[in-house]
């Protein structure tokens, strides 16, 4: 369920790639992260391309009669850290599924981490079917987005496309 509180940290989207992984190959237990602070024109973008117009993504009024601090950023662009992490290490990787449990609101402003763990892998004929626990904090530590994601990844060799970022 949704928690009603929310420190707003001021900034723009962050490039900080990281991985737990020394050897340059991904392994089980191994984390990736991604740091985004979701601004206005992000969800004003998501808004036309999604054509999800609440009202709580746009008037901080509705957003407060409805519980919340302020305007709340969409969960999926939220989501969509996962993706990004997974492709700017992985090229040419295949995103199969993805569950999600949102747990804590998003406003704009707020810095989040999506972090993906890695947590089984097999290896399927040339390419590798990784299991991934997928994560977003908020502040560093409130956990506000959680769930599990399956990608087929078409080596295990980490890479990172600054093009991408």
């Amino acid at each position: 369920m949704f928690g009603r509180s929310s420190v707003l940290a001021k900034g723009s989207l962050l490039r900080n790639f990281s991985s737990s992984s020394s050897s340059g190959v991904l392994k089980i237990g191994d984390i990736l992260r991604q740091t985004r602070t979701f601004s206005n024109d992000d969800v004003c973008q998501y808004s036309k391309l999604s054509h999800d117009v609440n009202p709580l993504h746009f008037d901080s009024e509705s957003a407060r009669a409805a519980g919340f601090e302020d305007r709340l950023v969409h969960g999926l662009l939220v989501a969509a850290l996962f993706p990004w992490i997974i492709s700017s290490h992985f090229s040419g990787a295949i995103y199969v599924s993805q569950s999600l449990h949102f747990r804590s609101p998003v406003y704009v402003g707020d810095e989040i981490v999506g972090e993906v763990k890695a947590i089984s892998i097999k290896q399927s004929k040339k390419r590798y079917i990784a299991k991934l626990s997928t994560k977003c904090f908020k502040n560093g530590e409130l956990l506000v987005l959680d769930g599990e994601a399956m990608a087929i990844l078409p080596t295990l060799a980490l890479e990172h496309d600054s093009r991408r970022s």
